[in-house]
């Protein structure tokens, strides 16, 4: 039994450690209280040992480290002409941050050598230097100047003179000691939040800001959560003092105050208790940095009417309803951060598990590691920007497809189907592919070299293009209303957000050294790992059953049990003759073909229609639902009715999610009835160019897609990818208000 636990451990290890750099921001704030301040951890003094050298001496407090190519020392002025900065070896280790760096502990000298001019009497130095604490805290980059008195050409050493102290420059010299900023104090002093209501639809929000320090506006965020969704947004900021950052250039910051007021949105009417979070960072000056901080308040909020401006274009942006009021960084933001979502799908798990056993598996040097991170990036990449400009263009081209069209083709759902369980036999141990065969997928899936890298970057895109993340939508109706260069700019960011946790684990050693070492456990997690390819095959058949029906997965079916054989064949005649290898292969190739007469299938959805009639067409769904049709539509709203409108389709898990979670439980059918709303389902798992056009007519580029539609005829509210009952409740609730009579 231990040992079939060992790979299970060795997993969890791997997931340890893929989460570590997000536990370590509350570690390093609950130490920093013991950290030193600066000059105390690095007390810094120089001297002109002759006129030929000046020595820069460093004392280290015990518990922390200066990194060695994070030190410099240049000569801003005084006659003193340098040739090389003496650094002594140091200690070499593994950094998270930079790699493969030495450090100094203890102390440091550092030898200036050069020649001083035979008139200089003095030199003024700047030393540059970086260093952390082992408590998990990093100072920021440091720069001092100092100002040192040249030995006379045949006098003996002198001492050093000192300058007056400027903001980020300490001046030090001899044996003196500078006066730093002084000891940090805790986050909750260098920081006081308070929040005060300002009438039943606003707040004032006020930080107040300890002495030497200071607090950047471009880094404070704001959450809001209530029973009604009211959400809050922002007032007009303050004026703030612009400031060079060390670490993300020229910076807004605020010192001693800021008030800032912030506007209660409401969803609905009455009295409602807000949840608000505050995220910020900020910094002492000459001193340490704080990791991101946060704030939580729970605010009671006085009865009042819902909000006139309930913010129906920003669910719009959340959805791809409105993307083109985004601007262009938004869009890129939003697009990154929708990319980097889509490593949690399920329908891209199982192929990130591929790259993740390659990588816990590799044991090789961070050059290798680098450059699995960048092929695969690669791959990505130049995917999402393939598959980007081919939906634009088809668009452009008059055909009715969006975004996911790949899943819409059932000879592309069927073949994605018989990969994954090609993946999974191989993983199983069924069949390895050789040399011969080293283009085909799963070879190059699982393959370590750079077209194995590339081929799974590729793999990820397909199947996770029709997933939809939050934050893409906005992305993607931005695309598809941009020029093309801008829009592919769009699909790149995508591809980077998917990308970025490998590339992470390629550029950052720290990560990847703690990732398991090679070993017998790998044959156990690579059969374990079969079982989600498997899954998903079986997803992508359902996928197919309801695209073409019951006789689709037939032929699906058949054709699996081809592709295996065939593939079991290949490895029993692999050291045998070349006719039994041939005809494996030709094996294999029937069971790829059978998808032909899949394709060949009328739509499931069509066949229905035509055995039903009129009459199951206008009868409800089990979920209430009765199908979408423009006709539909515009009847219901020339009655005055409640409409709400969804666009789903099989293959798109969000949409699964929310049918699941909100659309399909009492609540919302409920909240229907009090409406008196009519539910209208579009179902695009396959092409459909009238859900295209409706989808088109409101800026969306997919599903899912949700409109609730009033009842005096006017525009209809679009709501965010992601739903919640509350959400949906309060939505109808807008809708029934805005005239007519449940």
């Amino acid at each position: 039994m231990p040992r079939l636990l060992r790979p299970v451990r060795r997993l969890l290890l791997l997931l340890a450690t893929l989460l570590a750099p997000a536990l370590s921001a509350p570690l390093a704030a609950a130490g920093q209280d013991a950290l030193l301040p600066v000059d105390e951890a690095f007390a810094l003094s120089a001297k002109a040992s002759g006129r030929d050298a000046i020595e820069v001496r460093f004392a280290i407090a015990e518990g922390y480290y200066l990194y060695r190519h994070r030190t410099a020392v240049e000569v801003l002025d005084g006659g003193f002409s340098a040739a090389n900065l003496a650094l002594p070896a140091g200690e070499r280790h593994t950094d998270e941050f930079f790699g493969e760096v030495e450090t100094y502990r203890g102390s440091l000298l550092a030898t200036l050598t050069g020649a001083a001019a035979d008139d200089a009497t003095r030199v003024r130095l700047r030393v540059k230097y970086q260093g952390c604490a082992d408590i998990g805290i990093c100072y920021p980059p440091q720069v001092r100047e100092l100002d040192l008195a040249l030995p006379a050409p045949a006098g003996p050493s002198p001492v050093v003179a000192l300058l007056g102290a400027s903001p980020r420059s300490a001046l030090l010299g001899g044996d003196t000691t500078a006066t730093g900023p002084g000891l940090p104090l805790p986050e909750t002093e260098a920081y006081r939040v308070e929040v005060a209501t300002d009438g039943p639809n606003r707040l004032v929000l006020r930080f107040t800001i300890a002495p030497g320090y200071y607090l950047y506006r471009d880094k404070t965020t704001f959450a809001a959560r209530s029973d009604k969704g009211a959400v809050v947004r922002p007032g007009e900021w303050p004026p703030a003092r612009t400031i060079r950052d060390e670490y993300f250039g020229e910076q807004a910051v605020y010192f001693d105050e800021l008030l800032l007021p912030l506007e209660v949105v409401r969803a609905q009417a009455g009295p409602d208790t807000l949840r608000l979070e505050l995220g910020f960072m900020g910094c002492q000056e000459n001193g340490v940095c704080y990791p991101p901080l946060s704030r939580r308040f729970e605010i009671a909020l006085a009865d009042a009417p819902a909000s006139a401006s309930t913010a129906t274009p920003e669910a719009g942006a959340a959805n791809g309803g409105a993307g083109g009021g985004i601007g262009l960084f938004a869009a890129l933001g939003f697009a990154l951060l929708g990319g980097l979502i889509l490593n949690l799908m399920p329908c891209v798990l199982p192929i990130l598990s591929l790259k993740a056993l390659g990588l816990a598996g590799s044991g090789e040097s961070p050059a290798r590691a680098r450059a699995h991170a960048l092929w695969y990036s690669a791959g990505v990449v130049l995917s999402f920007a393939a598959l980007g400009a081919l939906a634009l263009g088809l668009r452009a081209a008059g055909l009715a497809l969006g975004w996911g069209f790949q899943l819409q083709q059932p000879l592309v759902v069927g073949a994605l189907s018989l990969l994954m369980f090609a993946i999974g036999l191989s993983l199983s141990g069924v069949f390895t592919l050789g040399g011969g065969l080293a283009g085909l997928g799963q070879s190059l899936a699982a393959r370590s070299g750079p077209a194995g890298d590339f081929f799974t970057g590729m793999l990820a895109v397909v199947v996770a293009a029709p997933c939809t993340a939050p934050f893409m939508g906005a992305a993607l109706a931005y695309a598809f209303a941009a020029p093309a260069g801008v829009a592919l700019g769009v699909f790149v960011a995508l591809g980077l957000g998917l990308a970025l946790p490998f590339l992470a684990i390629g550029f950052l050693p720290g990560l990847a050294a703690r990732l398991p070492k090679p070993g017998a456990w790998m044959d156990r997690l690579k059969q374990f790992l079969a079982f989600p390819m498997y899954l998903t095959a079986v997803w992508l058949a359902w996928v197919l059953a309801k695209q073409r029906g019951a006789d689709a997965v037939g032929w699906l079916l058949v054709g699996a049990v081809l592709l295996a054989l065939g593939l079991w064949a290949w490895e029993a005649a692999r050291y045998r003759s070349a006719t039994l290898r041939a005809l494996a292969l030709a094996v294999a190739a029937a069971g790829v073909a059978v998808l032909w007469p899949v394709q060949q299938l009328p739509a499931a959805r069509a066949s229905a229609a035509a055995g039903g009639g009129a009459i199951a067409a206008s009868q409800p769904a089990a979920d209430g639902s009765l199908p979408y049709s423009a006709e539909a539509l515009a009847s219901l709203r020339a009655e005055g009715r409640v409409v709400f409108v969804n666009m789903t389709a099989d293959w798109c898990v969000t949409c699964k999610a929310n049918e699941r979670a909100v659309l399909a439980t009492n609540a919302f059918r409920h909240a229907l009835e009090r409406a008196g709303a009519v539910y209208l389902k579009g179902d695009w798992t396959d092409v459909d160019p009238a859900i295209t056009a409706y989808l088109a007519e409101h800026g969306a580029v997919g599903v899912p897609f949700y409109a609730v539609y009033p009842a005096d005829g006017g525009a209809p509210e679009v709501l965010p990818t992601l739903l919640t009952s509350g959400l949906v409740e309060a939505a109808l609730t807008r809708a029934t208000a805005r005239g007519g009579t449940p």
